[in-house]
């Protein structure tokens, strides 16, 4: 159950959101006005751009879709399962995407549009980075689902259920971090340009070593 789970994951998934979040603001300002961190607005635009655009942006569009994909498949090679297990490769999947990230600010500098697919590989990352616990599937690169959980959750109070603090403060702490870095990454975005996702790729691979150094200093004790 979620009231089990160690504070340490409250905290993880604030800093999780922040990340997707800016690379989120960065891609709506920078990538041709098109949100990398989420499928279902690229996976529209997919869809309407059969009617209205080149063969190449359609191309474009679904280079995007299945970069995320793979990316996802990525993680989903490293951590062996969605449940949070302390020990599985989340290091590495971090390292990984910071890998990702810091490849994108290369490529995007550049004016190449390969960056935009590592942005979408890395996203899809972090996105399966999923933990499944107290009948919730959490992630971290949108609030579809957090919103839907915390809906759900008003109307099990309006039944006379108790009501889950614990969860409902994960859920708090993911969007503030999601909304936060969406406002901080569009004003570094106009401050740095593209190399405003050395921020987010920094912060992954701070939260990679947090991880190896916390696994390390609980497996000594």
């Amino acid at each position: 159950m979620i009231s089990k789970l160690p504070k340490w994951i409250e905290y993880g998934a604030f800093v999780l959101a922040f990340v997707a979040g800016c690379i989120n603001a960065i891609g709506l300002l920078g990538f041709e006005h098109q949100a990398v961190s989420h499928v279902s607005g690229t996976a529209t635009l997919f869809g309407t751009s059969m009617l209205t655009s080149s063969f190449g942006d359609i191309l474009h569009l679904a280079g995007v879709l299945f970069s995320f994909f793979v990316g996802a498949g990525l993680s989903g090679f490293l951590l062996h399962g969605t449940r949070l297990k302390l020990g599985r490769h989340y290091d590495t999947a971090l390292a990984l995407e910071s890998l990702l990230i810091f490849a994108s600010f290369y490529l995007l500098s550049e004016g190449s549009i390969y960056g935009h697919y590592t942005a979408s590989l890395a996203c899809g990352m972090q996105n399966a980075l999923a933990t499944t616990y107290s009948g919730a599937i959490v992630r971290t690169t949108h609030l579809t689902g957090i919103f839907t959980d915390l809906g759900i959750m008003f109307g099990a109070i309006m039944r006379g259920e108790v009501f889950d603090k614990r969860k409902a403060i994960l859920f708090g702490l993911i969007i503030a971090g999601f909304i936060s870095d969406g406002t901080s990454g569009a004003y570094l975005f106009t401050q740095l340009q593209f190399q405003a996702l050395l921020v987010p790729g920094l912060i992954c691979l701070m939260l990679a070593a947090l991880y190896r150094l916390h696994y390390k200093r609980i497996r000594e004790i």
